[in-house]
């Protein structure tokens, strides 16, 4: 199942890059470009942000595909709503974590796949108001986050496992083994699609009308699949909903799995998930934001073991904004409401390097291409400041070539303690530039240079 979500996102990924002329493409709204950038200016300048994917799933411990892996229908899936208890849970503490981090904004599963809501919606009673938490927990989220000063942004799944309306298809826990028109038409008997979508469409305007200003939309996913037993935008009805979001919350940011990349407006920025740092340089120069786990799975799994590294997050995070784009971070609290010991571990490592190095993350983007990049760095601008960082991803010798940049820097020092970083000209003839590095590396995992440009 995993490698089919996989062909059939990098599919949509593919098609989402092949942009034609713009003049060429359709367009729903009438924003100019100077405008959307405008309007995209905190989300360029913030950079890094934290996702949250919560819900039931968390009392499987398991991936939150987990209903969909083993094929549950409601009735073997109904214990983890019927225990679901987070007593622990704090979203000020989640806020703290997050800033700390330096997280600027923050996006929450409102609603995954499984169709369970942290929200009190009145369209369902499948909602977290309806548990043992008898809380409506996307207001506390929302009003925590808020507090700490982090934009907020709602997830919400197009997918629901759990409406009897919703129509079975290739991403369905029940969907046929046998795969037969037949046996869809059975399962499907009685359905009434468009009675969930405008469940769909209803529930979306309940979030961005009860909750204050929404910052991010972040809806998920459309496959067409050619028509055949998936879902694209004619299903959701994509074109009308998105002239509803924009209607209720004309600033908002809405990401690009609503299967309208034919728009040259029908979202605002592309989301590469679980890509390596290395697959981004084909998105340098569009808007992007990467979404990344902690481990391999977005909601908790206790048994889960192969969690990235510091370094490894750190790159994602520098590697993002030296292509132009965003990186947001996932953690999956567990089924009491508390991040994982592991993911508090992880955030506690970025808010150590981001304390005294984010200034080469927050109003950065990529270097002109004056700047060459050395071996084994990255590049990041601040445009604002006319300042420009070296990130040493490794740091193996005591000198650092910097070609062509002879008559361009000022100065030099790290980043982390502003001490010197000394320059010299390379041989008779070059336009090197020869920084001295200590023989000993800095006491911080990825060192960064500041270069004060002339």
């Amino acid at each position: 199942m995993k490698s089919i979500k996989k062909i059939l996102w990098a599919v949509v990924m593919i098609l989402s890059m092949l942009q034609p002329v713009l003049a060429q493409k359709k367009q729903i709204g009438n924003e100019t470009s100077e405008q959307k950038a405008k309007r995209m200016e905190w989300w360029t300048n913030d950079r890094f942000g934290m996702f949250i994917h919560w819900g039931l799933y968390s009392g499987a411990a398991r991936h939150e595909w987990v209903k969909r892996y083993e094929r549950m229908d409601n009735a073997q899936y109904q214990p983890y709503f019927d225990n679901f208890n987070p007593d622990m849970f704090n979203p000020k503490e989640w806020a703290k974590q997050a800033k700390a981090a330096g997280m600027k904004y923050a996006v929450l599963t409102t609603k995954h796949h499984e169709g369970f809501c942290l929200f009190d919606s009145k369209y369902t009673d499948y909602k977290s108001t309806n548990t043992q938490a008898k809380r409506d927990l996307v207001r506390e989220f929302v009003d925590a986050f808020r507090a700490e000063g982090i934009k907020i942004g709602f997830y919400y799944s197009l997918i629901d496992w759990h409406h009897p309306d919703f129509i079975v298809d290739i991403m369905h826990p029940l969907e046929p083994a046998s795969n037969t028109e037949a046996d869809y038409a059975r399962i499907n008997a009685g359905k009434d699609w468009n009675k969930y979508k405008t469940y769909l469409h209803n529930q979306i305007k309940e979030l961005l009308t009860n909750y204050g200003k929404i910052d991010i939309l972040w809806l998920d996913f459309s496959y067409p699949n050619n028509n055949v037993h998936g879902k694209s935008k004619d299903d959701w009805g994509s074109v009308e909903l998105l002239k509803m979001i924009r209607k209720l919350r004309q600033n908002i940011l809405v990401d690009n799995r609503l299967d309208l990349d034919e728009y040259k407006d029908g979202a605002d920025f592309v989301t590469p998930e679980q890509v390596k740092p290395e697959e981004l340089n084909q998105f340098a120069g569009t808007y992007f934001e990467t979404c990344q786990t902690f481990s391999g799975s977005w909601g908790y799994f206790r048994d889960e073991i192969t969690w990235k590294s510091n370094h490894e997050l750190l790159t994602l995070l520098i590697t993002s904004v030296s292509k132009g784009g965003n990186l947001i971070l996932n953690v999956g609290p567990t089924a009491r409401g508390e991040f994982d010991y592991r993911a508090v571990g992880a955030l506690d490592n970025i808010a150590q390097w981001m304390k005294c190095n984010n200034q080469s993350i927050y109003g950065c983007s990529m270097a002109s291409a004056e700047y060459k990049t050395p071996e084994n760095t990255l590049l990041t601008f601040n445009m604002q400041t006319k300042r420009l960082f070296v990130h040493l991803m490794k740091y193996e010798a005591q000198t650092l070539v910097l070609p062509r940049y002879k008559g361009k820097v000022k100065y030099a020092q790290f980043l982390h303690d502003h001490s010197e970083v000394r320059i010299k000209e390379g041989d008779v003839g070059s336009n090197d530039l020869i920084l001295s590095l200590p023989v000993n590396k800095p006491n911080v995992e990825i060192p960064v240079i500041e270069l004060i440009l002339q």
